[in-house]
């Protein structure tokens, strides 16, 4: 009797491939705006320099870091709020590994890398809906 093998997933195979960037230097009021005019969740922060990480910065770290602080938006920073370095994701990882990697990080998303360049975003949440886990 044959087994059958089930087909690997790899992240390339769900990323969301829209990236939406930002400089470090705007402010979480500009960023706020981009994301709601982009209508996304995240954005990655660009590199200041060659030498330099990429970040991200979320939803939640508005929250954090703006709302509960008790700071005004239009003065503070994107700098000051997002996580940096960013984790990416190879993109022929597969997904089992992509949600222990993103899970154990305590991260929600990951910007997925092929050859040197980010070619989207992989989230926890789409690892499960778009898989039918559940």
């Amino acid at each position: 009797m044959e087994t059958k093998r089930k087909k690997i997933i790899r992240a390339r195979d769900i990323v969301e491939k829209k990236i939406v960037t930002i400089d470090g230097m705007a402010t979480t009021e500009e960023a706020a705006a981009l994301m709601r005019a982009e209508q996304c969740l995240y954005l990655l922060v660009e590199k200041r320099h060659e030498d330099d990480a990429w970040g991200i910065v979320g939803v939640t770290d508005f929250i954090k870091g703006v709302l509960v602080a008790g700071r005004s938006p239009s003065e503070v920073n994107i700098y000051e709020v997002m996580t940096k370095p960013v984790i990416s994701v190879p993109a022929d990882m597969d997904i089992r590994y992509v949600a222990r990697l993103l899970h154990n990080a305590g991260i929600r998303r990951a910007p997925v890398e092929e050859n040197g360049q980010f070619i989207g975003v992989i989230s926890l949440s789409a690892l499960i809906i778009e898989n039918d886990f559940f």
